[in-house]
């Protein structure tokens, strides 16, 4: 994303939006490597779920990570 980030109306609604909720941290890093979520199975079940970030401070639905994770089988030994 790299400077067209800071230009996305979506990138200052969330830094605003976890600004108000107290959000601190130390600010250190590259500051442009967009994150994301993963939810693998056991064995053979693969990804369950995939969240990429599509801009700064886009996050994942807390529900939807527990439902991929309520769909992890046990792994026959």
């Amino acid at each position: 994303m790299m400077l067209s980030g800071f230009f996305r109306l979506g990138v200052w609604q969330n830094f605003f939006r976890a600004w108000r909720r107290g959000y601190s941290g130390n600010l250190e890093g590259e500051g442009f490597t967009l994150g994301g979520v993963y939810v693998i199975g056991a064995g053979r079940q693969g990804v369950l779920l995939e969240h990429r970030e599509k801009e700064f401070g886009d996050k994942v639905s807390l529900p939807s990570v527990l439902e991929a994770a309520e769909k992890i089988k046990p792994q026959a030994s």
